[in-house]
């Protein structure tokens, strides 16, 4: 029998309540050493294993089975393999091109197999690739294989990353996967202006990597950036789309205040739009993404706890939870 979302929202509605609570974060916080942690992380069934790491590959690997078991259509999920599909082509080139292991490294779940990713750079077949990807990876092996400019290389697989977000958004008919892709490219874009604010990048670097989307300047954003940081920020201060002037109000604070904002922006609008949803897919997605904020705190707590960062700290760096 197929399976419908009036039968996987009902499920996936029971299984939000197994999420880690703001009391259980809490309890994480104040531990003493990664023992701890691991021990506590499997008490309050949140994975197995005998290593924080192996707690949370337990984790990951029990969500995405039980998203497949419930989902009517996981595909829906593909638009968020894509981060993993350009790290695994970044790796690759680099890999093959400097004659160095890489299997390990790759990320999954992938829309590409890392086989055809493999058989691709090896043999300079690009067209072996999805349409969206197969230009911007044959010109990432060109730079790579004449400049060795990583950077610039990387640049180019990044923007055809964000440009098919936006379009997988678009074409999602989701209101919630439209908006979220806008407002993870338009951030991805300030992200970029800002670090190559600080850098001194060229006119040519900034316009391959940064990507046209909705309510982003690029053209003012680049004449901006090229003549510094202080210039840049005080024209995103007056910048109003997505609470980019607030967004940039926390970076003058602290860049660790900016990010968590972003991020805060972003699962906000899970919970508004995922969690009181009764139908599509929306509360699936909602939930895929509380995972990973919540295995997110995780390893924030775990590093804090390694770096023996005070507890207060490491509740400052914490970003807001699903639930």
């Amino acid at each position: 029998m197929a399976l419908s979302y009036e039968f996987s929202i009902g499920s996936v509605r029971a299984k939000e309540k197994s999420l880690l609570s703001n009391s259980d974060i809490e309890q994480l916080v104040v531990l003493k050493n990664e023992e701890e942690l691991m021990r506590t992380l499997k008490d309050k069934g949140f994975g197995d294993g005998t290593t924080v790491d192996a707690v949370i590959a337990d984790n990951t690997e029990k969500m995405w089975h039980y998203i497949n078991s419930v989902a009517p259509d996981s595909s829906v999920f593909e638009p968020f393999y894509l981060k993993n599909d350009i790290h695994n082509l970044k790796t690759t080139l680099k890999g093959i091109m400097t004659d160095r292991e890489f299997s390990n490294m790759l990320l999954s779940p992938c829309t590409i197999r890392p086989d055809i990713l493999k058989k691709a750079v090896e043999n300079a077949k690009f067209d072996l690739l999805p349409e969206w990807l197969s230009k911007a990876a044959a010109e990432a092996y060109k730079i790579l294989a004449q400049s060795k400019d990583a950077r610039f290389s990387d640049a180019v697989i990044d923007k055809a990353a964000l440009e098919k977000m936006l379009c997988e958004g678009k074409n999602s008919k989701s209101a919630f996967l439209d908006e979220y892709f806008r407002i993870y490219v338009f951030y991805s874009n300030i992200k970029i202006a800002i670090r190559a604010a600080r850098t001194k990048t060229t006119v040519d670097y900034l316009k391959t990597a940064l990507c046209d989307c909705e309510g982003f300047d690029k053209q003012k954003v680049i004449s901006c950036t090229l003549t510094g940081s202080e210039n840049l920020l005080k024209y995103l201060s007056s910048v109003h789309a997505y609470d980019c002037n607030k967004a940039i109000e926390r970076y003058k604070q602290n860049p660790t205040e900016f990010e968590k904002f972003v991020e805060n922006k972003l699962i906000a609008l899970a919970r508004k739009l995922c969690r009181l949803t009764t139908e599509g897919p929306e509360p699936l997605l909602g939930y895929y993404i509380g995972c990973e904020y919540e295995r997110q705190a995780v390893h924030m707590i775990r590093s804090g706890i390694v770096t023996r960062t005070p507890p207060d700290k490491i509740r400052e760096r914490l970003r807001d939870l699903y639930g």
